[in-house]
């Protein structure tokens, strides 16, 4: 990934932050004859790439769907097999996010995961801290009503300890509870393989977002598909309410 974004853009706006849902690894593995962790480990293979793609295209923040608070009721051997993914990911992540002068964050309640996990996600998010490039959201254990939930909680406890005044809330100061706070949110949501739904992934910060649906699975996904959202984003009037 360089330091200087290419020209690849086109004259159309281009998204500073797009999140995506990456959806499909599962059926692209079943129609490969394949164990579904094999659609999962090439899945973490593509948003490696996509990064590098996201950030030539004129991209400054990306947020990706990991693992959500439901997929814990998938079965043992495919959840023990995406936390043994995501410890490889993290721990590659720390080398790629210096050659890549990406920083990176981890959004959800990390509190809930193993403490190797923890302890690797906790030492890339402090060597990523002071890299420049692309801003690279990971969401693990996320769940958007658990995130609302656990905001409210803890502006709740802030008023309890005197710190605030209820009067004082607004939608700013509660956002600057989220995981997400001092993070803009996305211009462009990308939900891969057909399905038409955002599955509790940020609700609060996707009030005002294009939502952009492929039928392609995430496994298959590339720069080029990148660039037929972007085209579609560019192609939008985005009126916030307005006239």
């Amino acid at each position: 990934m360089k330091d200087k974004k290419t020209e690849e853009t086109s004259n159309k706006p281009v998204p500073r932050h797009v999140a995506i849902i990456m959806d499909g690894n599962g059926r692209w593995a079943k129609k490969r004859l394949l164990p579904r962790n094999a659609g999962h480990v090439q899945g973490s293979r593509v948003a490696e790439q996509i990064c590098e793609d996201a950030f030539n295209l004129g991209i400054e923040y990306l947020t990706i769907y990991a693992f959500s608070t439901e997929n814990w009721a998938r079965p043992k051997d495919e959840v023990d097999a995406l936390m043994k993914l995501l410890r490889k990911y993290m721990k590659d992540s720390i080398q790629r996010s210096s050659k890549n002068n990406m920083r990176v964050h981890v959004i959800g309640d990390i509190s809930a995961l193993d403490e190797d996990l923890i302890e690797s996600i906790k030492k890339l998010e402090e060597v990523s801290a002071s890299n420049t490039g692309l801003k690279f959201q990971v969401a693990i254990n996320y769940g958007g009503r658990d995130e609302i939930v656990r905001a409210a909680r803890a502006f709740a406890e802030d008023v309890a300890a005197g710190k605030r005044k209820p009067e004082e809330l607004s939608e700013a100061l509660f956002y600057s509870y989220f995981d997400t706070a001092g993070i803009p949110y996305p211009d462009l949501m990308i939900r891969t393989s057909g399905e038409l739904r955002t599955s509790n992934f940020l609700p609060w910060q996707l009030a005002y977002t294009e939502f952009y649906f492929t039928d392609v699975l995430w496994p298959d996904f590339n720069k080029k598909e990148l660039q037929k959202a972007i085209d579609y984003y560019g192609s939008r009037d985005r009126r916030f309410g307005g006239v």
